[in-house]
């Protein structure tokens, strides 16, 4: 690993992290769960918190795309988005679904703050995120999409908002 400069389990767990909480409420895929833990350890995200019936760690199904993440990323079980919104909120995180709504703002004119902690909810393939929790959320961030299909796979929209938010919470550190 040292040929590509990548930390070891012991230096991730010491670095500083992106100011992120990834929320996955009732997520049915274990290799969707794995990949969002591997794109967690790639942007340094604080922590995931797994929520409802999405799977946990260990299982070998989230270990196959994970490849070793949920070893190195912090994680939680809650019973429900809502317990895990509300420990979200208990922590200083503003919380916000990605997920199409009325009144979502596209993620490319979507602003953070210098040191704003952000906690964003995932939810199911097929539904999303619940109504209920949407109503328990600060907002709501939608991925502006051009083609015919109108959602994303839950792991390729973890890449892409984690991959944006990284490169303006980057930018801020920047300038300072």
């Amino acid at each position: 690993m040292l040929e590509l400069e990548r930390l070891s389990p012991g230096d991730f767990e010491t670095a500083k992290k992106m100011p992120l909480i990834v929320i996955l409420e009732n997520v049915r895929s274990m290799h969707n769960v794995g990949s969002v833990f591997r794109t967690a350890d790639a942007f340094r995200v604080e922590m995931v918190l797994l929520c409802g019936y999405t799977p946990q760690p260990p299982h070998r199904d989230i270990q196959k795309t994970a490849l070793g993440a949920t070893e190195t990323v912090v994680w939680k079980a809650f019973p429900s988005a809502l317990e895990a919104i509300t420990e979200a909120k208990r922590l200083g995180y503003r919380v916000y679904a990605v997920e199409q709504t009325h009144e979502s703002q596209h993620l490319n004119s979507f602003k953070v703050s210098p040191n704003e902690h952000l906690a964003l909810v995932f939810g199911n393939e097929a539904m999303g995120v619940e109504e209920g929790t949407l109503t328990h959320c600060d907002g709501a961030i939608e991925i502006p999409q051009f083609g015919t299909k109108h959602s994303f796979n839950i792991s390729v929209s973890a890449g892409i908002v984690l991959w944006d938010l990284f490169n303006k919470i980057q930018l801020h550190e920047e300038n300072k």
